[in-house]
């Protein structure tokens, strides 16, 4: 079949961008709380950062949707990722979307790491690594750890790097709030999608501990974050103002109960909720950074 002419949209929609607040708001989370911790930051190495992590995500969404068609992951009946599906690219398209996107997001590191030191390569290599592996880790329910180890602990540490010329290990603290939450959007999917998941012969983590338990667990990566920040701000490690993360409180609460239905009422009742808690990731994300922001207005003015 010949190759028709896309869009730009067409090609921007194929990186589902809905996604992208799980790359992006560990990078703006950390450069707030960076700033609060009265850090000295060079913020444009800071957007430069965030723009190349998010050409990265694109890269990596294209990469699995590439590889999910052609296990027969993704088909015509699926709900995931549908760029090749629905008939709109073809399988070659979006692999070279893909590889185009990755040879970017290289480049732009490799640029990144000479202007701020080695480690910088490091935490790339790693990045590029996991993002290239994901696809056979997710088929062997390791995706979940390689989300929340691309999607939290290497773009926190790594921005607190490139930001400051060091790894801040006080930014730890924003590992599991950030991270438990993008994972849950991983999570919410591969529990929706466990019969087609089995009919294509691989095994993620929710096929491993089955629809209840992988309520219970998504459950868990929605609420736990809230509760780390209320500990942080206890512990001095976030400021008090941080308490307005409970805002979002009210959506998480929402997704969960769309998650319980998930064992009598199936698929029908949480079609939707993964992009819902993308846009939890990006509520949570931003009141959390907005209050270090307040803070450290607060602390000027007294």
């Amino acid at each position: 079949m010949k190759n028709k002419h896309h869009t730009f949209t067409a090609w921007f929609l194929a990186t589902r961008p809905w996604s992208f607040p799980a790359s992006t708001m560990p990078v703006v989370a950390t450069l707030a709380y960076l700033f609060w911790n009265g850090e000295s930051i060079n913020w444009l190495i800071g957007l430069w950062t965030l723009v190349t992590i998010i050409v990265f995500h694109a890269a990596g969404n294209t990469w699995s949707d590439y590889f999910d068609f052609k296990k027969g992951v993704d088909r015509e009946d699926t709900v995931g990722g549908t760029s090749i599906t629905s008939g709109e690219f073809q399988p070659k398209e979006i692999k070279n979307l893909a590889i185009c996107l990755l040879v970017l997001a290289v480049v732009s590191g490799l640029a990144l790491t000479f202007c701020t030191g080695l480690p910088t390569l490091y935490f790339g290599l790693a990045g590029c690594a996991l993002t290239l592996l994901y696809p056979q880790l997710k088929y062997h329910a390791l995706g979940d750890l390689d989300i929340f180890l691309t999607y939290s602990v290497l773009p926190i540490l790594g921005t607190s790097y490139v930001a400051t010329g060091s790894i801040v290990e006080k930014a730890l603290w924003l590992v599991l709030p950030i991270g438990l939450i993008t994972v849950g959007i991983l999570h919410v999917n591969n529990a929706r999608d466990i019969e087609h998941d089995t009919r294509a012969g691989i095994k993620t983590f929710a096929m491993l501990i089955g629809k209840r338990a992988s309520v219970y667990i998504y459950i868990a990566e929605l609420i736990l974050p809230f509760i780390t920040v209320i500990v942080a701000i206890l512990c001095k490690a976030m400021p008090v103002v941080a308490v307005i993360v409970l805002i979002a409180l009210k959506p998480a609460i929402d997704n969960c109960r769309a998650m319980l239905k998930l064992p009598t009422e199936g698929l029908k009742a949480v079609i939707g909720v993964d992009e819902n808690t993308a846009k939890l990731q990006l509520m949570f994300s931003l009141l959390l950074s907005l209050s270090m922001l307040i803070s450290v207005l607060i602390e000027s003015i007294l």
